[in-house]
């Protein structure tokens, strides 16, 4: 190959480079757990256990986590869709989860006033104005859209709880509380009392 032929390929495959960089950069890489999933509660619904194993980031672990807060607290980042449960020496328990979806997020610090196991499901009216085919209770068992446990956050409506839709799990779906699938929620409620501290991070508006 003579100099010329040498110094015009690599000309050619530069711009073919940058051309192909270019492109990317201008492309979106999929964030895990920031889509907003549009799906209705799905009562009666029993996944199998293939479908409750969750994989990749989303499946429980301990990793290095670095907080002030004592072993034993909660926190849940509705941003990346994980709670931690702290474990102390920087390290936690992360659980992958669903939060609220647009205009049904928020933060703050509550504490578990109440742990349940198998709970009854009660459509508030306002998931039943959005929803009119949900029944008006749903008794604790598989198939409830509550799952396999629920902790009630302080005096509020919201909960930490199971589901019967385990693929929601990393996105934005519910209508303000934070789900786990069953296996998980299970592990946490034996891991919590009464009383335990949980702190909620609100996403940050970009």
């Amino acid at each position: 190959m003579t100099v010329r032929a040498g110094l015009l390929l690599r000309v050619a495959l530069g711009a073919a480079l940058a051309v192909f960089i270019g492109a990317g950069a201008g492309a979106q890489t999929p964030v895990p757990g920031q889509d907003e999933m549009n799906i209705g509660d799905q009562p009666g619904y029993q996944p199998s256990p293939a479908e409750e194993q969750l994989t990749g980031a989303y499946a429980k672990q301990e990793v290095f986590f670095r907080t002030t807060q004592s072993p034993g607290t909660i926190i849940i980042d509705t941003q990346d869709r994980f709670l931690y449960l702290i474990q102390g020496n920087n390290r936690a328990l992360r659980y992958g989860i669903g939060v609220g979806r647009q205009g049904f997020t928020w933060s703050g610090l509550e504490r578990i006033s109440r742990k349940q196991e198998w709970p009854d499901w009660r459509p508030p009216p306002e998931m039943i104005e959005r929803q009119p085919y949900l029944p008006r209770f749903m008794a604790g068992g598989p198939g409830n859209p509550l799952g396999a446990r629920a902790m009630y956050l302080g005096s509020t409506v919201y909960r930490i709880h199971g589901t019967n839709q385990p693929e929601t799990i990393g996105h934005a779906v519910s209508s303000g509380c934070f789900r786990l699938v069953n296996a998980d929620v299970i592990d946490l409620y034996n891991r919590v009392p009464v009383g335990t501290k949980v702190i909620i991070k609100q996403a940050v508006a970009l």
